[in-house]
């Protein structure tokens, strides 16, 4: 009886949350630069950090759900406002405002989601653009709750946990927001590799396959349209409580649109695209903008152009595809 020899290849366990981790430092990091670099500029960077929950937000129905939106500035600004109200009628703790701030863009989020998913194509589009441009119309209308086109003013936040206060230069609010972003983040790379998340990347993919195997399409939108809105919720509360103020920039139709062209820069169905695009686009307009003050929206044009021809999957793109190929010449050898 001759004997056969077994060779066992120990297979390598995954380390729990390492990519979470490893995502989390990587945030982190990139957020120290910025704060010993720059630190006359975190004003900015705070800025910019609230655009990127506004990003990431959108990236969940367009880059995982497959749905097109120009109104999603909209459960940021409902957000935003409901923070600023919020804090000017006696709730000032930044953890709370950023409570209200979720339940608000959530709400916003399921509403106009119920209404945008049952269509595909064009009329959700125009839906989309309806809504925000309703949402817009209310607060420019509603100036007694709002402050309408003066702006939501007066919002003073307590301190972060009842020792750091927000200062002029920025600091609490940039280290704030940082933070915040860091637990989204953890939370969203989960949520997005969770059974429901695949199940919702499937739909984009090929809607009809879904439907044959048993999946309910709509009800799983409008839920994902719900995280999404507490995502932006969360941006929107964290522009008011960093800035002191709410305009109706923040909910509107240049908004939304603006943050699309950054969610294509950076690479829609990738979370890390969606922060890259933000911070490439941001920082670049930022720029060019205090260079050149008369033409500067040229050369975002022209910016945009030479990405979308060539890296018309965005930026992120190439970086995985480099990344795959050093993981499969790393395993052969």
């Amino acid at each position: 009886m001759s004997e056969m020899a077994v060779t066992h290849v120990p297979h390598k366990r995954n380390v729990p949350f390492a990519q979470e981790a490893a995502g989390a430092v990587a945030i982190l990091a990139l957020g120290a630069v910025g704060y010993f670099l720059f630190p006359d500029d975190l004003a900015f960077l705070t800025r910019l950090i609230g655009i990127a929950f506004l990003v990431l937000s959108l990236d969940l129905v367009t880059g995982y759900c497959g749905v097109a939106t120009l109104g999603h500035a909209a459960q940021f600004g409902v957000g935003a406002y409901a923070a600023g109200i919020a804090c000017i009628r006696g709730i000032t703790d930044p953890v709370a405002l950023l409570a209200v701030g979720l339940f608000a863009g959530t709400v916003m989020g399921l509403i106009s989601g119920a209404l945008i998913t049952r269509f595909r194509g064009l009329p959700q589009l125009v839906l989309s653009i309806a809504v925000g441009q309703l949402v817009a119309g209310l607060a420019n209308k509603l100036s007694w709750l709002t402050g309408g086109s003066d702006g939501l003013s007066g919002i003073e936040p307590g301190k972060v946990f009842g020792i750091f206060g927000f200062d002029m230069y920025s600091r609490t609010g940039f280290l704030f927001s940082l933070g915040v972003l860091v637990i989204t983040f953890i939370v969203l790379k989960r949520f997005v590799s969770s059974p429901f998340g695949l199940m919702c990347r499937g739909i984009k993919d090929d809607d009809l396959r879904a439907k044959m195997i048993g999946v309910s399409i709509y009800p799983r939108l409008v839920v994902m349209y719900g995280v999404a809105g507490a995502v932006a919720g969360i941006g929107g509360a964290l522009t008011a409580i960093s800035t002191g103020v709410v305009g109706l920039d923040s909910v509107s139709f240049e908004r939304s649109a603006e943050v699309l062209v950054m969610l294509v820069l950076g690479g829609a169905g990738h979370l890390w695209g969606a922060l890259a695009g933000t911070v490439i686009f941001m920082i670049f307009e930022h720029i060019v903008a205090a260079a050149n003050p008369f033409h500067w929206m040229t050369l975002v044009g022209l910016l945009l152009i030479l990405i979308v021809v060539f890296a018309p999957r965005g930026l992120i793109e190439p970086v995985l595809t480099l990344r795959t190929k050093f993981t499969r010449k790393g395993k052969a050898a």
